[in-house]
């Protein structure tokens, strides 16, 4: 954490009769994650997630796996995007915006990123096929829009090119991950201002 800032952490617990999900993040981490949802290649993108954006995420899911993995991750989704919301506050001092071009062995994924407290999602994503093992390919569009809606952040996501489905997605994970921890790091000329002309990015 930056000398003199104030920690921006936060917990969420979310429970549905389909779900039960407990988040903890902390913006200024080192990228450490502790996560089990029971669907094994989500828990492995949720990894690079946390280690490419330095923040720090607890998640623990149990859901509904004996319909599909759905609910349980557009639920997980919901409960990160609520969290770093609520770790973020006035979202004072951030740079705000952020994007890059990120390169996987054939692929490559941008992604765009606006703080801004309106969500939005775009994405330019296209899989070859239905499934990356048992995972649903569709599935990594709804964790997106769940967790764009959720943190209030405009987000743009473009597979340019790439082969293989698993590197099409891991690096839409990376990417984000990336923008995420360039838009959320503190603006030393910005200080404490809220970095908009309306003086709120809550909505």
């Amino acid at each position: 954490m930056a000398p003199g800032r104030t920690q921006r952490a936060a917990e969420v617990a979310r429970k549905t009769k389909e779900t039960e999900i407990s988040v903890a993040v902390e913006i200024d981490g080192s990228g450490r994650f502790d996560i089990s949802t029971g669907v094994g290649f989500f828990d492995h993108m949720l990894e690079q997630l946390s280690r490419h954006s330095l923040i720090d995420m607890t998640v623990k899911a149990k859901g509904d796996l004996h319909i599909d993995d759905h609910h349980t991750v557009e639920d997980t989704g919901i409960a990160i995007g609520q969290a770093i919301s609520r770790a973020l506050g006035e979202r004072r001092g951030i740079a705000r915006y952020a994007s890059l071009d990120l390169a996987m062995d054939e692929t490559l994924t941008r992604a765009a990123i606006d703080v801004s407290g309106r969500p939005f999602l775009v994405w330019n994503v296209v899989f070859s096929a239905p499934k990356i093992g048992t995972f649903d390919t569709e599935l990594v569009r709804e964790f997106f829009q769940a967790l764009a809606q959720n943190a209030g952040i405009t987000l743009h996501v473009t597979n340019h090119y790439g082969a293989n489905n698993h590197h099409i997605a891991e690096t839409c994970f990376k990417a984000v991950a990336r923008v995420l921890r360039a838009a959320l790091e503190p603006d030393p000329r910005q200080a404490d201002a809220v970095p908009s002309t309306k003086g709120t990015l809550n909505g």
